[in-house]
């Protein structure tokens, strides 16, 4: 797979493109002009950016070119990028693809969004979803079907997967999704990129709820970057972490250095094994096959660890876990008590602890992103009465949902990286685990892989 991607201002990473931007190599409104043309040239088949905001897009980029002229600097000065239809941006929808959501517009900024916007990047718009941010697909009644740029007939993933479209086929080069079951981490791995899904708490949830909904950030879920370079992954953590403002009267984030700086001085535990889910051979030859280039760089490589926490019983939290925070509100949803609430925080507790000492032995997992690659589109109401072909037998579709919850659970930080291609010719993605607060080792770890063994890949026809 590809290394660089050049100083090509249509495929440059966000960073890269702000660079060029600050030695005025190009102007923001140059970079707008660009980033509007390969959405619609490109997103008429993809249907990625599904809420259009180009107006107000372009005034931003004359302010940013006007901000570069006095000699000002931000980390995202005039770089174009999207954002996620479910976080809220002034002005515009926010439906979560539900229909009864349909006419729904924010009147104030997600803290995120409002925190790229600060350091200068010029929001184009918001990519789709699925409805309730509740499927490996990204398809509504609203926006209709987002496809992958590798094959239309495949999922983008979901439910970050317009995002992951729009970054994949060169539209943009970040994008801001969230993540609980898999939603950052799935669509990269299906579309070929870069994605991060932070410790949890890290970024605050503020902005993004079901529409009309402003409360408590919600347990598990998380707001976070894809990109097509783990650095880009960096430079948006960067700008998005940090508490609530009412609370950064009190204390900072300071997020430690990553533990190594050289590849073969991690210690890497490979998980390619879950009870509760099957993996498909061509994901698992990758995986191992990556670990086996780790070992001969010197890294520590180990297939299992004492004290790691028991899978069946954390996949059980889990997903009592997800299922309560997916089904609040829901027509029809039985809630649970909150005396069994907190028997599962306890239950959780515990399973955190297990982790913070198996991080005492490894500095990284490596493990899937998602048992299989990119699938066919599926249209069955039920999701229960789906099924994920796992080496060309079927299995229930929504087991898949252990591979992304092992790391959320524990609230640790994952970094979805492409690894290799099936040979169907479809992007494989792993996802590096790392301790709770030290996001920046999984994305280092996943930026040393980039550059010793390549990263993104444009998609074919691209």
């Amino acid at each position: 797979m590809a290394k660089d991607m050049g100083q090509d201002p249509a495929w440059a990473g966000a960073g890269a493109l702000a660079a060029m931007l600050a030695r005025g190599e190009l102007s923001a409104v140059e970079a707008f002009d660009a980033a509007v043309a390969r959405i619609e040239a490109r997103d008429g088949a993809i249907n990625a950016v599904v809420v259009r905001d180009f107006d107000r897009a372009l005034a931003a980029a004359r302010a940013a070119d006007a901000a570069l002229a006095r000699g000002e600097r931000a980390p995202l000065l005039g770089v174009p990028m999207t954002v996620k239809e479910s976080n809220n941006v002034a002005g515009l929808p926010t439906t979560w693809g539900f229909e009864g959501a349909r006419g729904f517009t924010a009147e104030t900024d997600g803290l995120g969004v409002a925190r790229l916007k600060a350091a200068g990047a010029v929001i184009l718009g918001k990519t789709n979803v699925p409805v309730g941010l509740a499927d490996w697909q990204s398809v509504n009644p609203i926006y209709g079907r987002t496809r992958n740029p590798w094959n239309l007939e495949r999922s983008p993933g979901g439910s970050s997967g317009g995002g992951a479209a729009a970054v994949a086929s060169g539209m943009v080069p970040l994008e801001f999704g969230s993540d609980i079951g898999g939603s950052i981490r799935v669509p990269a791995a299906f579309c070929g990129i870069y994605g991060h899904k932070p410790s949890y708490g890290i970024i605050p949830l503020r902005g993004h709820s079901p529409p009309g909904v402003d409360g408590a950030d919600i347990d598990l879920a998380v707001v976070g970057p894809l990109a097509r370079t783990a650095a880009d992954l960096q430079l948006a953590m960067d700008v998005l972490a940090g508490p609530e403002p009412e609370e950064a009267v009190g204390w900072r984030l300071a997020l430690p250095p990553p533990r190594h700086a050289r590849l073969g001085d991690y210690r890497v535990l490979v998980l390619d094994h879950h009870p509760a889910a099957a993996l498909d051979d061509e994901i698992a030859t990758a995986l191992n096959g990556l670990a086996g280039r780790l070992e001969d760089l010197g890294a520590g490589v180990v297939r299992a660890v004492d004290g790691l926490p028991d899978l069946v019983a954390g996949h059980a939290v889990y997903g009592a876990m997800l299922g309560a925070a997916m089904s609040r509100g829901a027509p029809g949803a039985a809630p649970i008590s909150s005396h069994a609430w907190m028997d599962l925080i306890d239950a959780q507790t515990a399973i955190r602890r297990a982790w913070a000492q198996v991080f005492r032995e490894v500095d990284v997992v490596l493990a899937p992103a998602f048992g299989v690659t990119a699938y066919p589109h599926d249209d069955t109401p039920d999701q229960t009465a789906r099924v994920q072909l796992v080496n060309g037998r079927p299995t229930p579709y929504m087991a898949q949902v252990a591979w992304p919850g092992v790391a959320t659970l524990a609230n640790l930080p994952a970094t979805a990286a492409p690894i290799g291609l099936s040979a169907a010719g479809l992007p494989i993605g792993a996802q590096i685990i790392g301790p709770y607060l030290e996001d920046r080792t999984s994305l280092a770890f996943a930026g040393l892989l980039e550059a010793e063994f390549g990263g993104f890949a444009r998609p074919p026809g691209y």
